[in-house]
């Protein structure tokens, strides 16, 4: 069963060290970085999860566009994110985009991330230490739920 997890980890890598951490027990797996790709054919993958820190309460926008362009129609598909405050609407946005595309959402996992951006760079970030191993195994135990 063939995954593409596209995603984008910028500030810290967060998010990234979730994907490694998926990606190294499962072979069948690949990591999709929006930075190198604007396009890329999802036709062929069974699962179809997007990934990204959290941007002003949403995934970041160069991912929301990725979908709307690349996703196809019908696909299972599922959400992993990091956040410095994170909250079940953090996943609006991109939930919106693959159910206007006749999607089916297979599962979300959301776990603190260190976050220095904005204002929190000014009291030096929150959620150092974020995220855990413990989030990270967490992180990998959601994954192996939905395959």
């Amino acid at each position: 069963m063939a995954t593409a997890i596209i995603y984008y980890s910028k500030h810290h890598g967060n998010t990234k060290k979730i994907l490694d951490a998926i990606a190294a027990e499962h072979t069948d797996v690949e990591l999709v970085d929006v930075t190198s790709r604007n396009t890329f054919d999802l036709s062929g993958y069974d699962k179809i999860g997007f990934a990204s820190g959290i941007y002003f309460g949403k995934f970041y926008e160069q991912i929301l566009n990725f979908a709307k362009v690349n996703l196809p129609s019908g696909k299972d598909v599922f959400f992993i994110a990091t956040a410095g405050n994170p909250m079940k609407s953090n996943f609006n946005a991109i939930a919106r985009i693959t159910e206007n595309k006749n999607c089916k959402e297979v599962g979300r996992y959301i776990c603190k991330g260190f976050d220095t951006f904005g204002p929190f760079r000014l009291v030096g970030g929150i959620r150092k230490g974020h995220p855990t191993g413990k989030e990270i195994q967490a992180a990998v135990d959601f994954y192996n739920s939905i395959i």
